[in-house]
């Protein structure tokens, strides 16, 4: 039974990274505007059932990613080392995970192009991330002990998500991480939780 379990899980796997791939290979080579889930199904050689049971809308085609990087920042909280805070645990999470990404890597200066130049990617990315912040926000006020929707533990997770934004451009991106991480303890204190 595991083993079924284990085959099933890797196909489906197989069968969303190739719709996620076909997709934005089609959106690069002809415009995100004309080319619809059809083409991208056809592509991957799935129906368009299936592509939607892998991704929501055509927009989260081109966020694969999405579900994992909500689940890693909520276990950069959730478990961290002991005895290290939440902050800790969360700057060194974003300097491995935002601050070192391959930026003069071809295929990720072609994604990130394609998002900003395209409106409906743009708004999508600002959605999932502020869900991400929300999911992050929670995942603090319960390590703190606080009550849902606690303002301090929402504020620093705002604080924590402008992070990757505002480091866009730094030549030094790590260090510009780590210093934007040093304002934020300089706020909030090396909050335990």
């Amino acid at each position: 039974m595991t083993e079924t379990v284990g085959r099933r899980e890797r196909k489906k796997a197989q069968t969303r990274k190739a719709l996620a791939d076909a997709a934005l290979r089609l959106f690069l080579e002809r415009g995100y505007d004309k080319v619809g889930v059809r083409d991208v199904a056809e592509e991957a050689d799935v129906s368009v059932t299936t592509l939607f049971k892998h991704f929501p809308s055509k927009e989260a085609l081109v966020f694969d990613e999405d579900g994992d990087v909500e689940a890693a920042l909520v276990s950069a909280v959730r478990d961290r080392a002991p005895g290290q805070s939440v902050l800790h645990s969360l700057r060194e999470h974003f300097v491995e995970t935002r601050a070192t990404r391959r930026s003069g890597d071809p295929a990720v200066i072609a994604h990130r192009t394609l998002v900003r130049e395209t409106p409906e990617l743009v708004e999508y990315w600002d959605r999932m991330w502020r869900r991400h912040e929300f999911a992050l926000a929670a995942a603090i006020a319960a390590e703190a002990g606080a009550p849902e929707g606690d303002l301090r533990s929402a504020a620093l997770a705002r604080f924590v998500m402008d992070t990757a934004s505002l480091i866009r451009g730094q030549e030094d991106q790590r260090r510009a991480m780590l210093d934007l991480f040093a304002l934020i303890e300089a706020g909030f204190g090396d909050t335990q939780a």
